[in-house]
Order: structure tokens, then sequence, then C-alpha cells
């Protein structure tokens, strides 16, 4: 008797867990876009996300290099027919700046580029991504929004630079054990303010806060 009932236990939860999986539904890029920014839609939106991470934290992950991260995204409004704006939604030219500070690097690192338009994940089917990139195979990051309070932050390899530089060589930062997904707070835009060296920029976040 011990035995069945355990088995019905067991189908019951296989059969919740497929029928959980199967409701879940993609999140349109038209919500994805309203989560990241997060307020009403202008014809140009910023979003800001950071994090600083305490000695408690770093204590627990030894191997972190990473101790605070900005990013920075924006979308221009580009809509080129109908139905880019019901399968997309409105904002479809992305692009990113992304803030670093290091335990063994002294000084402020950044880097930048552009984003494609919203996409499935590989290993997410369910949720949509932002893939983000620097040029001349600069690697890049994946931002996803899980709610309108944060970003997941996913780093494989990106190429940065000291000081908003790109001019220079720069590094390249990589991904490993502690150092592949960060999760950021929304903050307000001014905490983003020096990631941006375009004073009409700046301007537009001021008028923004």
């Amino acid at each position: 008797m011990k035995m069945r009932t355990a088995a019905i236990l067991f189908l019951a939860a296989v059969a919740a867990m497929v029928t959980g999986t199967a409701s879940a539904e993609p999140v349109k890029p038209g919500e994805f876009a309203k989560r990241l920014f997060g307020e009403k839609l202008d014809e140009k939106s910023y979003a800001c996300f950071v994090r600083t991470y305490d000695a408690a934290h770093l204590a627990r992950h030894p191997e972190q290099k990473v101790t605070v991260m900005k990013l920075l995204i924006t979308a221009e409004s580009k809509i080129s027919d109908a139905a880019d704006l019901k399968e997309f939604g409105p904002y479809m030219n992305y692009s990113f700046r992304l803030g670093l500070r290091f335990r063994t690097r002294a000084g402020s690192y950044d880097s930048s580029g552009y984003c494609g338009r919203p996409r499935v994940g590989e290993d997410m089917p369910d949720k949509l991504q932002l893939f983000c990139g620097v040029d001349c195979d600069g690697g890049g990051i994946s931002v996803e929004v899980p709610n309108d309070k944060a970003a997941l932050i996913r780093l494989e390899r990106i190429r940065i630079w000291r000081n908003n530089k790109p001019d220079d060589e720069g590094f390249e930062a990589t991904g490993g054990a502690d150092d592949r997904l960060f999760r950021l707070d929304r903050v307000k835009l001014d905490e983003c303010r020096s990631l941006i060296t375009d004073r009409e920029e700046l301007a537009a976040i001021r008028r923004k806060k």
C-alpha cells in the first residue's frame, strides 16, 4: 500500500512538472521592453542596474573578481513596419554600457556596444534575453529581466577599457566560477551617469530622474 501511494505521489509530481512546463508562455518582446525600462516608453528610454558586492558576499565567493557592476541599457524607437511593431515591440535599437570594478585592479573599467532584438535563449525557451556585443569580436553579455526590479547578466568574455578609452588596448574579462552570472538591481538613472560622456545624453538622463 505504501509503495502504491508513493508511486501515485511520484506520478502526480511528474505530471505537475510537465503541466507547469507546458503552461509556461514565452515573454513577448513588447512585454520585455516594458519590463526592462519599467516606465512609459519614450522615443529614447534608459534603464540602469547596479550591484556593489559587500565584504560578506565576496568572502562567500572567493573567486569573484568583480566588486561593482553597472549596466545602462538604452533603446531608441525605430519601427520599419506594422509587422515588426506587432512581433518585436516599438523598441528595436538597443545599446549597452557596462561599468566594472575589480578586486585586483585599481580604477574603473567599462565596455559598450550594441544589442540585437530580444530573443529566446537556447537553455531558457520560456524567457527572452537581450544579447549585446562589442565590436571586433570583443565578446559581450546577455541580459535577462526576470521582473521589473532586477536584471540577470550572463558573461562569458568581454573586452573592457580603463576610463572609457576604447582606443587603448584594454583587456578581456572572462566569466569564471564566481564571475559568470550577476544579479543587478534597478536604480535611479543618476547612478549610471559615470558611464556617459555625451553632454546631451547626460542632460536627457537628468530630465528623466
